[in-house]
């Protein structure tokens, strides 16, 4: 079992940078993914890395401006926005799954979920 908090969420205007993190307890051998739910949508796959941080898989609406991370010293992950639109706007959650290093980019592969934190993009 792995507990995840998230963090850093917040209003920023658009074209700003905010870092969302998520803080892992318990077992954390995992690989990690972010995932959002914009008001009135389902929940989008948005990134994913595996365990040792060498693989990365993005949804094509941030690639390019979001960057995930992660720091197995102090099991935490990443997850740097910058070039923020107000598309953007959604609760991100962090997602942990299991298993090898296949990149997970749908949303009902990941096993354990965050609380979720706001982001919103004014224009």
């Amino acid at each position: 079992q792995v507990q995840l908090v998230e963090s850093g969420g917040g209003l920023v205007q658009a074209g700003g940078s905010l870092r969302l993190s998520c803080a892992a307890s318990g077992r954390t051998l995992y690989a990690m993914g972010w995932v959002r739910q914009a008001p009135g949508k389902e929940r989008e796959f948005v990134v994913y890395i595996s365990w040792s941080g060498g693989s990365t898989y993005y949804a094509d609406s941030v690639k390019g401006r979001f960057t995930i991370s992660r720091d197995n010293v102090k099991n935490t992950v990443y997850l740097q926005m910058n070039s923020l639109k107000p598309e953007d706007t959604a609760v991100y959650y962090c997602a942990a799954v299991g298993g090898d290093d296949i990149p997970r980019t749908r949303v009902y592969e990941y096993d354990y979920w965050g609380q979720g934190t706001q982001v919103t993009v004014s224009s």
